[in-house]
């Protein structure tokens, strides 16, 4: 496989670059790291790197001078997600993380004693407490057990009645790396008339979405793994209609029609999910999220898709030859992510995650494997290095 050539389209500007090569020049922990481990925590490109810095020297010398500058370039990070998801800006609230926006859906919901809520019972945590805090509610909480390493769109579709709510499930697996097809999803919970939450953490940013084609009524997502952002910045979708059912739980001065008006107190909810926000927003970590969004926009997700599985099913292939078994399944590239999961045939992972740092490589360790995570700035050469480094190891054992 040779996908360096294959993927070797450039971008107007810099014509004589591959742009995953250029996009490899904004990363500046290659200098130093063989990075795989994006499913965790991604390192920030220089150009949201030097956002923060701008930011900070900002805050220090002008204090609030520059605050509606700030917060311009929120509102183009709201748009930029909007972008990305096939959703209008007015659907999209900037949250916390990925727990925040799930719990804002969770606890604003109208439940009623004896409603149910669907989940897969391998979600990663985000996906699970805020669902199982409901109980004391009255709302039961379903949680699908997985087969053979995945839980099963029939399974799902068994578990919904008419009672059910929400079906609520990652778009990736966190933990072995099957991709769902959302639309999928989201024909589940309507058919049974539940509304189709996303946790799409684990594919936002490498993956193409659009929210209106797949159905999808809410969606929330981190930025710090695969959109390459400062961690604790990430988005909420809501799905318009649904602003006047799911009832804001943190309310603030900046969840009403007139924010800026302090003398004015009259509860008049803004007509889009930026009422879901609150108070102050973490400016610099939006500002750093949005200059990690407009560097992946540049390259288009389609071919970051490519590459990533392009570069993924390269591994495979590498860590194949030597013997070693892939927990992830990948048959197909409609189901396949950026996650591959490796069965290490001792149970020392803690010391093989040491000995890869030592080799200046990184990976994660899940669910008893090796979890390997690429992004598409990496190379063939941090694939050989990585499956190098791990067949030395193994013979040293």
């Amino acid at each position: 496989m040779v996908i360096e050539k294959a993927n070797d389209s450039s971008r107007g500007d810099v014509p004589s670059v591959p742009w995953w090569r250029d996009f490899r020049s904004h990363m500046p922990v290659c200098q130093r790291w063989i990075y795989f481990d994006h499913a965790a925590v991604s390192p920030l490109p220089d150009v949201s790197r030097d956002a923060i810095v701008r930011w900070a020297h900002q805050a220090a010398e002008m204090g609030d001078v520059v605050w509606k500058q700030w917060a311009g370039i929120l509102e183009q990070l709201r748009a930029s997600a909007a972008q990305f998801l096939g959703a209008s800006p007015r659907e999209i609230a900037l949250v916390r993380n990925t727990s925040h926006g799930i719990s804002i859906v969770a606890e604003g919901f109208p439940w009623r004693a004896g409603d149910n809520v669907v989940i897969p019972a391998d979600e990663f945590p985000a996906n699970q407490y805020p669902w199982l805090a409901l109980r004391e509610r009255g709302v039961e909480v379903r949680r699908v057990p997985p087969r053979e390493g995945r839980v099963r769109i029939e399974d799902l579709l068994a578990a919904c009645d008419s009672r059910t709510r929400i079906l609520s499930v990652s778009w990736v697996s966190y933990h072995l790396g099957w991709r769902h097809n959302p639309g999928d999803l989201a024909e589940i919970a309507h058919r049974v008339g539940a509304y189709f939450f996303l946790d799409a953490i684990q594919g936002l940013g490498v993956f193409p979405i659009d929210v209106r084609d797949a159905g999808i009524d809410f969606l929330a997502a981190d930025g710090h793994k695969w959109l390459l952002g400062p961690e604790g910045a990430g988005i909420l979708f809501v799905r318009e209609p649904l602003w006047e059912i799911l009832r804001p739980t943190s309310l603030g001065w900046n969840s009403v029609e007139h924010p800026f008006d302090f003398d004015r107190i009259e509860f008049r909810l803004k007509p889009s999910a930026a009422r879901y926000e609150g108070g102050s927003a973490n400016m610099v970590g939006f500002i750093g999220l949005h200059s990690s969004l407009q560097l992946l926009q540049t390259y288009g997700v389609e071919g970051l898709q490519n590459r990533v599985l392009d570069l993924t099913d390269y591994l495979v292939e590498r860590l194949a030859k030597f013997g070693l078994s892939v927990a992830s399944d990948r048959t197909t590239r409609d189901h396949a992510s950026g996650i591959v999961a490796v069965d290490w045939p001792t149970d020392s992972l803690g010391t093989i995650h040491k000995k890869l740092l030592e080799r200046g490589v990184v990976v994660s360790a899940r669910s008893g494997r090796l979890r390997l995570s690429p992004h598409a700035y990496n190379d063939l050469s941090d694939v050989d290095t990585l499956v190098d480094s791990l067949a030395e190891i193994l013979r040293s054992q």
